[in-house]
């Protein structure tokens, strides 16, 4: 499992402040951003797996809608995590 609840915790400490606070919204974007990441390389090797396709587009309209959102709440921390996630735009 490339997810383990090591990693959540991580992500979620690192972005979130906390490995409890896992409804903010940087810690959603992180959690995220890998999963992305992971389906993305997935895809790479399997060209033909649209199921996943299809769910790789829903989560990269979930994120695009949450960075939406934190881009109005507070631009500060937008600004500083898509520069430290490495997500364009």
């Amino acid at each position: 499992m490339y997810l383990t609840k090591e990693v959540k915790a991580e992500i979620f400490k690192k972005f979130g402040g906390s490995e409890s606070n896992t409804g903010s919204t940087e810690g959603q974007i992180a959690l995220f951003t890998h999963r992305i990441n992971h389906l993305t390389q997935h895809l790479k090797r399997n060209h033909k797996d649209y199921g996943t396709e299809r769910s790789l587009v829903a989560l990269v309209g979930k994120r695009r809608s949450l960075l939406d959102y934190l881009k109005k709440k507070d631009i500060e921390k937008y600004r500083s995590l898509i520069k430290e996630l490495g997500i364009r735009k």
